[in-house]
């Protein structure tokens, strides 16, 4: 039973999602806007452009369009540094970026936490 009340759930969602799609087509100021992004899309592919390059052009008219922003510009966040770790037990250098080394949490477990951060070398 349960798949007959999935089947007919379903198809009245795709019979709303229909009707909303209609009305949405029938929407003049819609039309306008896809025909617009068409127009746009066949200049870029007229003068072998992408959205980055036009983005940028548009930059240089209006400075308040920034080219990167939009698409996942990169993390102005510091990367992080080396970090080395002696073993004094062992002679056992691990260099790493973060605490989530393997060899790291082996140590800490054996040596506890504070004995292994005191083995940061500088």
């Amino acid at each position: 039973m349960a798949k007959i009340n999935d089947y007919y759930q379903k198809k009245m969602l795709m019979e709303k999602l229909s009707e909303e799609l209609n009305q949405l087509e029938s929407d003049t100021k819609l039309q306008q806007d896809l025909e617009f992004e068409r127009q746009v899309r066949d200049l870029m592919s007229k003068f072998s452009k992408d959205p980055r390059d036009v983005l940028t052009i548009l930059s240089v008219i209006d400075p308040s369009i920034q080219p990167g922003a939009s698409f996942g510009a990169t993390s102005k966040r510091k990367p992080r540094d080396i970090v080395t770790y002696i073993n004094p037990h062992n002679g056992e250098i691990v260099k790493t970026k973060g605490g989530n080394h393997k060899t790291l949490r082996e140590w800490r477990e054996k040596w506890g936490k504070e004995a292994v951060q005191d083995w940061i070398q500088s």
